[in-house]
């Protein structure tokens, strides 16, 4: 199976909308599973019309640690307070209190302790789900529990789950997170392809240059997308310039349509919402490497 990661960089470039309907293109001819591993803000079901009840039982899953007092073992030495960068130990009732919101679970203060009386325990940080879109093809995502973190470590998870539900299936298209971090790494990580959204801004520009430093890192091949081209011809030209100073592909420019607009306000991707759009993700279709396998 054949991994496609979309991401961006920036957000609000149109990454999740360009997804969507690229994946109910290619599901016409190709067998793949689409992952939403925007785990900080999982979105992707809601632009395929799915809701909680399209979604079978949600897995908890463990992914990161806090930290834990065994007060029968605390000697008050406070040396735990000074070794917290996270701010996340206060001082009351002569023993040190652990904010959960706070705590990275970094294992600092547990190292700290001479008595050892701080532990790290496991806790639930994320839900994973998976369901069945109205185009035929299963969707995995999951979801970052309120004030939790490892959201890195909850994509590599999510991507795991997909892996396995999606075992008999030619692609798997991943749906990224906006930014650099932690979620981008492991969404990007054993990728065979990256398509890179962005739009004719300087800031779009400017994170977009960040998000190919990610891909390049792991070496992957990439094409570029160019959303709402023709809002700046200008510095869609320089977008340009930079693709082809850089040996990437454009593999399509999209021009600024209000359909993507009313697609997300009915819930439905733009291809279905507006067939006439079609051409625009069959270009981007085409444009792929012949290594991908991808049928037309």
């Amino acid at each position: 199976m054949k991994q496609i990661t979309v991401l961006s960089g920036k957000g609000g470039v149109g990454k999740s909308s360009i997804t969507a309907s690229l994946a109910v293109l290619l599901s016409e001819k190709n067998s793949l599973i689409c992952v939403d591993c925007d785990v900080d803000a999982a979105n992707l079901a809601l632009i395929f019309g799915m809701g909680e009840k399209d979604f079978q039982k949600w897995k908890p899953i463990k992914t990161n640690e806090k930290a834990e007092l065994n007060e029968g073992k605390c000697i008050a030495c406070k040396k735990c307070l000074d070794v917290c960068y996270f701010g996340a130990i206060k001082w009351g009732r002569g023993m040190p209190i652990f904010d959960e919101l706070s705590c990275e679970g970094c294992g600092a203060c547990a190292l700290s302790c001479p008595e050892g009386a701080i532990e790290l325990k496991e806790v639930e940080n994320a839900n994973i789900g998976h369901g069945k879109t109205d185009f035929g093809f299963k969707l995995v995502s999951g979801q970052l529990k309120m004030g939790e973190a490892g959201s890195g470590k909850i994509v590599a998870e999510v991507k795991q789950i997909a892996s396995k539900k999606g075992r008999k299936k030619d692609l798997m298209l991943v749906d990224a997170a906006a930014g650099i971090g932690c979620p981008v790494i492991a969404s990007v990580a054993g990728s065979d392809y990256a398509i890179a959204v962005t739009e004719p801004t300087p800031s779009a520009f400017s994170d977009l240059k960040r998000a190919l430093g990610v891909v390049n890192h792991f070496r992957i091949p990439c094409g570029i997308v160019i959303n709402k081209y023709d809002l700046n011809p200008g510095f869609s030209k320089e977008i340009e310039s930079f693709a082809a100073e850089n040996k990437i592909k454009i593999l399509s420019k999209i021009p600024y349509d209000k359909s993507f607009v009313d697609a997300l306000v009915n819930m439905e991707p733009v291809i279905i919402q507006n067939p006439k759009i079609r051409p625009v993700f069959q270009e981007i279709a085409e444009n792929l490497p012949k290594e991908i396998g991808i049928k037309i």
